[in-house]
């Protein structure tokens, strides 16, 4: 470190064996995430290794009055890990390992920095699987997660990150550690305060170490492509399928969406391209649901709801069906697009997209939108594409007058702004379009209690 800041040469003192960094590239990697919109100035990156050293991070910002942003993978699309207002990040990526297994609990422990590819591979030497996963996999970590109870595309079968978190140890932001659950099935003893740090954005705390329920491996699946020639019919087809087969995933996007992936190197489906496409994984465990998936697409053909389709016949072949949703987000990227992640019940889907794709059509009319979702947990992602040659700033002025629309669409269905992506920064404005005031003023009193300072990621969530 060659800072002469006399705070940081104070915590550098306190904590001599701690990598303090204030180099310039450090600053500009560390302090944001990807949604590229604010210009990171941190004061200084913290890479601690040890939960002492993050309790002894966290007093000496107390005693310093610095903010302090934790930091993950930093693959959030909210703004929640931007650090642009002189704050200390927290980077946790060297508290990235496995640090124990109990097997007849079957629950994982491990370090908040280690990526959720990492405990997929930890749990699978135990004959088990940790069942969360997404596109990220290979780079976000599992306090990230943890921080925005993310999702997925296994939800409709395992539920989000909350579901498999055995217990969490948490420093708040005045410095304590909290132990939270230790790895109870039942626990009536008061609040489940592990639940409340879950999808905290890490405002409350930093999580330190956290304890993952595994599970047996799913039975044999298939994946099969669907063509669909009109939005509208997207809802039925789910149902069918979802009545005949036991889904572990069910994800929608569009032909806009295929064109940028297979612009990207994947490989093409189809001969023609049609306008819809849904991707659905499913149980074939035996002959009976193997006849089942064989049933509900040709009754989809039947009724016209499917124009074409392909089953996979190998793995390889249904990590070539995957590729084509799970690599929209990195298609897009070099468009630094403008996200909307939002959910409704899966009962108000079918009005809120016919309302949200005519809202959509109307005020983006020279814009380029991409949608792809989770249809079968009502979780649909929206991404606008900045045209070239249009200023960013003016950019996302239009698209966030669209998001007041839009917000208002979700308050009226009884949905969320964001269903895994988190609040941060980008849809703070938003909150109580999902929130009420008296819930949000309880939030606020909890913050209080939890980060009597209010250095605890301010800014994120909701304003100080």
């Amino acid at each position: 470190m060659s800072s002469n800041d006399p705070r940081l040469l104070a915590l550098q003192q306190a904590l001599p064996e701690l990598r303090l960094t204030t180099e310039a590239s450090e600053l500009e990697h560390y302090g944001r995430d990807w949604t590229r919109r604010w210009t990171p100035a941190p004061l200084a990156i913290a890479l601690p290794t040890r939960i002492e050293e993050v309790q002894a991070i966290v007093r000496w910002a107390n005693e310093q009055g610095v903010a302090v942003v934790p930091s993950g993978g930093r693959t959030g699309l909210s703004g929640g890990a931007v650090a642009a207002h002189g704050e200390l990040v927290l980077s946790l990526e060297r508290m990235n390992k496995v640090l124990a297994f109990d097997a007849v609990d079957r629950i994982l422990t491990v370090q908040p920095g280690i990526a959720l590819e990492a405990v997929h591979n930890a749990a699978r030497e135990h004959g088990l699987v940790y069942p969360v996963d997404f596109a990220a996999r290979g780079s976000c970590s599992i306090g990230g997660n943890i921080a925005t109870n993310a999702g997925g595309i296994r939800v409709i079968r395992y539920g989000n990150t909350r579901e498999w978190i055995a217990g969490l140890k948490v420093v708040t932001g005045s410095g304590e550690l909290l132990d939270l659950n230790r790895g109870l099935i039942k626990n009536s003893s008061g609040y489940d305060l592990r639940q409340l740090l879950i999808a905290s954005e890490g405002t409350l705390g930093i999580v330190v170490e956290a304890s993952l329920r595994l599970a047996d491996p799913p039975p044999p699946t298939n994946v099969m492509l669907l063509a669909l020639p009109s939005f509208e019919v997207l809802m039925q087809v789910f149902a069918e399928f979802r009545s005949r087969l036991q889904l572990e995933a069910f994800e929608f996007f569009t032909d806009r969406a295929l064109q940028h992936v297979l612009a990207h190197g994947a490989q093409k489906p189809f001969e023609e391209l049609h306008p819809y496409y849904v991707v659905t994984e499913f149980a074939i465990g035996n002959e009976a649901q193997e006849a089942a998936a064989m049933a509900a697409f040709e009754a989809c053909m039947e009724q016209g709801w499917v124009s074409d389709g392909v089953i996979s016949q190998s793995d390889a072949q249904a990590a070539q069906l995957w590729r084509l949703r799970e690599g929209i987000t990195e298609a897009l990227a070099p468009y630094k697009p403008y996200k909307n992640d939002v959910s409704v019940r899966i009962s108000a889907m079918p009005a809120f997209l016919a309302e949200t794709q005519t809202l959509l059509g109307q005020a983006y009319p020279e814009f380029e939108v991409v949608w792809f979702g989770h249809i079968g947990d009502g979780n649909l992602h929206i991404n606008v594409l900045k045209p070239d040659g249009l200023d960013n700033d003016e950019f996302v002025r239009q698209c966030e007058q669209v998001t007041k629309l839009l917000a208002q669409s979700l308050r009226q269905h009884a949905g969320s702004i964001s269903a895994e992506h988190g609040i941060g920064l980008v849809k703070k404005g938003y909150l109580d379009s999902t929130r009420s005031a008296a819930e949000i003023a309880v939030m606020r009193g909890i913050k209080q209690v939890l980060d009597p300072n209010g250095l605890m990621n301010p800014g994120k969530l909701f304003d100080p």
